[in-house]
């Protein structure tokens, strides 16, 4: 057999809303148990033995109840029947009132308890309720005697406690009362009030958690803060420190080794073809003569001393940028490069400097950089950097040097000067 959605429609049950008279007798309800929760209380709160009600005649004419003698009468009956426990009852009638009343604000005409789970029936309430006063008045009656003289009747849970009471003791001891007492009022509590323990803990263990978190966060932000202060102070200490070393440390002015001036001797074959016969036939000679070369002009300017010390600082900065810190001590000028002659610093390795080569060069806006890893004779390595202006190197001055000419090597090549010219 199948259902159409339109006939599950018309089978589910329609809750038509209150009419006018129903929403009165709501309202008139809740307002008056409003004012009778209001005067219960009162006639709780201000409770007297003195005063005259359903077990005292009273020693005096004087109520002093608030509630007047009506005040008193119900207060009176309130704490003979269930002791003190008659606050679990004012409690239960309270929260009843509450959530009637929220429902009445959200506009829920009927109430939800059918479809809102089995704690929420009526009977689960009720049962609920006679569970939490049995086991609440048995364990006041059994327990607290010692307050027989504060209540109506000189009974500690009242009537009801000590029937309950008495029996508990009759048939289970007063051990094996108190836990079947306590059994009931755990249950008692969660079908009055709605809920359950393990939800309760579940809520409260989320409550701890959240708690103990924030608690965690504020504790790891407050480490963090003093963290950062005690780094932000000790940098601050350092810098401070670097400041005065570097107004009173002036470095080390760099060892410029200028190149000596070095005369290349003629050789005897220059001085020969200079000489040429004015009437003579040429000699019949296999290589052209060298004076065909042009000579040199003189010696060249080199690089400037300050442009090799701000190029030596620049050096050393650059390279303690890519975290190696060297200290140049020694810069030689040549016709085409300039040597730079730098000492590394303890633990730092000589491949460290060869791998950083064209950084450096990048670095110093140049093509590229020559490093010497090993200078015979010194601890140092050297760094081998093109020169902005390059002297010019004359062929003449390679084929008529003497040190050519005078080679007994078929295969002598003129290949040119080296870094000292």
């Amino acid at each position: 057999m199948t259902y159409s959605l339109n006939t599950l429609q018309k089978d589910a049950p329609v809750q038509t809303p209150l009419t006018g008279f129903r929403r009165f007798a709501q309202e008139i309800a809740l307002t008056a148990g409003f004012v009778f929760l209001a005067f219960w209380l009162l006639a709780l709160v201000t409770h007297s033995n003195a005063d005259p009600a359903w077990t005292t005649s009273g020693t005096q004419g004087v109520v002093r109840n608030w509630g007047g003698r009506l005040g008193a009468w119900l207060g009176d009956l309130s704490f003979l029947l269930v002791g003190y426990s008659v606050w679990w009852c004012y409690l239960a009638a309270l929260t009843t009132w509450l959530t009637s009343l929220a429902q009445r604000l959200r506009g829920d005409d009927e109430a939800q308890d059918e479809t809102s789970g089995w704690m929420h029936t009526r009977w689960a309430f009720w049962t609920g309720l006679v569970l939490l006063m049995i086991s609440s008045t048995g364990l006041e009656w059994t327990r607290l005697y010692r307050f027989d003289d504060h209540l109506p009747g000189l009974q500690a849970g009242g009537a009801v406690g000590y029937l309950v009471g008495s029996h508990g003791l009759q048939w289970l001891g007063f051990n094996g009362s108190a836990m079947v007492f306590i059994v009931f009022l755990l249950v008692g509590v969660s079908w009055v009030f709605r809920f359950t323990w393990l939800g309760l803990a579940e809520s409260l263990g989320e409550r701890i958690d959240d708690l103990w978190e924030r608690l965690q966060e504020k504790r790891e932000m407050a480490q963090d803060l003093a963290m950062g202060q005690a780094a932000a102070k000790e940098r601050e200490e350092v810098a401070h420190e670097v400041r005065e070393d570097s107004e009173n440390h002036k470095p080390a002015p760099v060892l410029i080794v200028e190149p000596e001036v070095v005369e290349i001797p003629k050789s005897a074959r220059v001085v020969r073809e200079r000489q040429k016969p004015l009437f003579s036939d040429m000699p019949d000679s296999r290589l052209p003569q060298v004076d065909l070369l042009d000579t040199n002009t003189g010696r060249q300017d080199t690089v400037p001393a300050d442009t090799l010390e701000m190029t030596s600082r620049l050096i050393e900065k650059k390279l303690k940028d890519f975290g190696v810190e060297v200290h140049v001590v020694a810069a030689s000028p040549g016709p085409v490069i300039t040597r730079y002659e730098i000492e590394p610093a303890t633990g730092v390795k000589g491949s460290q400097i060869v791998n950083l080569a064209k950084d450096l060069a990048r670095s110093l806006s140049l093509v590229s950089i020559r490093v010497v890893e090993t200078i015979p004779g010194k601890n140092y390595m050297a760094l081998e950097l093109p020169n902005a202006k390059r002297q010019s190197i004359r062929l003449s001055e390679i084929l008529g040097s003497q040190v050519y000419n005078e080679a007994k090597s078929l295969l002598t090549m003129g290949l040119g000067k080296d870094i000292v010219g």
